[in-house]
């Protein structure tokens, strides 16, 4: 969905992404601790963890293992 940001910054290795099916906060407590990861259309694969949920809506915050690019936002990414 998007960076994790506030007023005044942005996080780049913070992405906030809206599983499907997942519409409520305790579905998406369960995928805590699972690995993520998205492939560039280049073919790079960038790898993260799902470290907590956000909002009520059940959003999640995964922390990259670098920063990810502004290409990525609404593309698809992989939960293991």
């Amino acid at each position: 969905m998007n960076f994790r940001r506030n007023r005044h910054t942005q996080k780049p290795t913070h992405m906030i992404i809206q599983v499907e099916g997942v519409d409520r906060k305790d579905k998406a407590g369960s995928l805590v601790g699972k690995e993520v990861s998205w492939k560039s259309p280049a073919g790079k694969e960038i790898k993260g963890k799902i470290a907590a949920t956000h909002g009520n809506s059940g959003a999640v915050r995964v922390i990259m293992e670098t920063g990810m690019p502004g290409q990525s936002l609404g593309t698809i990414v992989e939960i293991k």
